[in-house]
């Protein structure tokens, strides 16, 4: 296989552009400026465990960092409710980042100088930051430490293709979307939040799936989604890969309608993860466990449909997502208007889920889920070649996946649910593909679209 080259320095400084320029969209529409923090002196109080002396944390601070969507509330709610207090953990910072890029910059520049120590990571980041494939060069050894949720994501299709049929399964739109550049003078726009990531792979799988090619068919971007959901409105962007709460405002906005969320593409799949710096996991590794206690609980606490209310109370406020509770409350209850002749959604089980599913484990970091972000990341060629064989993949999982952690905290706060394997087994997607972790050759061979 070809050898890839490192992420050039012109296009990770497009991308940190993207991340200035993109703050200032955020926020206009989520309020508060990025990097707004929050510590404990603002959480509730809830009783201090018992800790075992042997199980006390060798500090009491951290900086996590987050992005102001579902996928953060573990994080948000940990802190908020005193779960990371409870462990001992009582000095930790939550911080809002304004993107991706702006994430990926503080954690190499790390608390001591204003960044941050970890936090909320789209998949495969901590991999590519450890390996230095999107930090211009620069590895930073991380681990990945939980997995934050599973859904609460969709493909969201501008209002203008109303009627022509793009849902689940695109193979009758297939023609019309890739024959757009004849009809319209341009090629259909499709975009996702960062580049070589989980919203990027989602947009990807379901294009190909249907026939159609997202690196020669359409214009694919990375692009800030305040700026891909004006562009719908003047019918400038035509689909978007995005996670809650944008779902909920393009449609009931009237900006567009969805074609399928991620639930029904590959329904229980491992979207975002807590990850932290390697450096600061070694020398801390019993504040380690007692943030992840702190995140499991949180997580337990959130799949509780008591509790929905009051998360989204907490998660709208002006000092987390800023948004209005409506925007969060249909989505938290498994309610998604699709539009477009679509059928409404009604099911808790397609809601964003933290701790549990029909499956098995939310939380564990299956390493099988590594290999298939991994995989695809050769599929499509990303990075050059950097990764370029299974072997290459799983050294870097090895180093990277500390699900060893993950048990050795769930048995001491002595949680249930404790998985066995660090395989979830087969995973099936909606047309039908297999990806079996112990045969991702078979899975690879069998994609028709890809650049592998």
């Amino acid at each position: 296989m070809t050898n890839f080259s490192n992420y050039s320095r012109r296009k990770f400084l497009f991308t940190a552009g993207v991340s200035a320029a993109s703050s200032i969209l955020l926020k206009g529409c989520l309020g508060n400026p990025p990097s707004a923090t929050i510590n404990s002196a603002t959480a509730q109080q809830t009783p201090v465990a018992a800790i075992d002396p042997a199980q006390a944390p060798e500090t009491t601070r951290i900086t996590l960092g987050y992005i102001p969507i579902v996928e953060s509330a573990p994080i948000v709610i940990a802190q908020q409710k005193g779960f990371f207090a409870k462990y001992g953990m009582t000095e930790v910072t939550v911080s809002k980042q304004s993107n991706w890029a702006s994430a990926r910059d503080n954690v190499v520049i790390g608390s001591g100088n204003g960044g941050i120590d970890g936090g909320q990571w789209q998949m495969p980041m901590p991999h590519l930051i450890s390996e230095g494939l999107i930090t211009n060069g620069q590895k930073l050894p991380m681990y990945v430490l939980a997995q934050l949720n599973t859904q609460g994501n969709g493909i969201a299709i501008s209002g203008i293709h109303t009627g022509k049929g793009i849902g689940l399964d695109i193979s009758n739109a297939a023609e019309y979307v890739k024959g757009f550049q004849a009809t319209q003078g341009r090629k259909f726009k499709a975009a996702h939040t960062f580049p070589n990531v989980n919203q990027d792979f989602w947009i990807r799988y379901w294009f190909s799936a249907g026939g159609v090619d997202p690196d020669t068919d359409i214009d694919l971007l990375a692009v800030p989604s305040a700026e891909t959901v004006q562009g719908m409105r003047t019918g400038s962007m035509d689909a978007f890969s995005t996670g809650d709460p944008w779902p909920y405002r393009i449609v009931s906005d009237d900006i567009g309608f969805m074609a399928t969320l991620t639930a029904e593409m590959w329904p229980f799949h491992p979207e975002e993860y807590l990850a932290i710096r390697a450096d600061w996991v070694d020398a801390n590794p019993k504040a380690t466990k007692a943030i992840l206690k702190g995140i499991m609980e949180a997580q337990q606490w959130c799949d509780d449909p008591a509790n929905r209310a009051e998360l989204i109370q907490i998660v709208s406020g002006r000092n987390f997502f800023d948004v209005p509770a409506n925007v969060l409350t249909p989505p938290y209850e498994g309610k998604y208007e699709m539009a477009d002749g679509k059928a409404a959604i009604d099911d808790f089980k397609k809601s964003p889920l933290y701790w549990s599913d029909d499956i098995g484990s939310v939380s564990y970091p299956y390493k099988s889920h590594d290999l298939w972000f991994l995989t695809e990341t050769m599929r499509w060629n990303f990075h050059n070649g950097a990764i370029a064989d299974f072997d290459t993949a799983r050294q870097i999982i090895d180093r990277v996946n500390r699900e060893d952690l993950w048990k050795e905290a769930a048995q001491e706060a002595g949680f249930s649910g404790i998985p066995t394997s660090t395989s979830r087994g087969v995973e099936t997607f909606f047309d039908g593909t297999k990806f079996d972790p112990e045969n991702p050759e078979a899975y690879l061979n069998s994609l028709q679209i890809k650049r592998i």
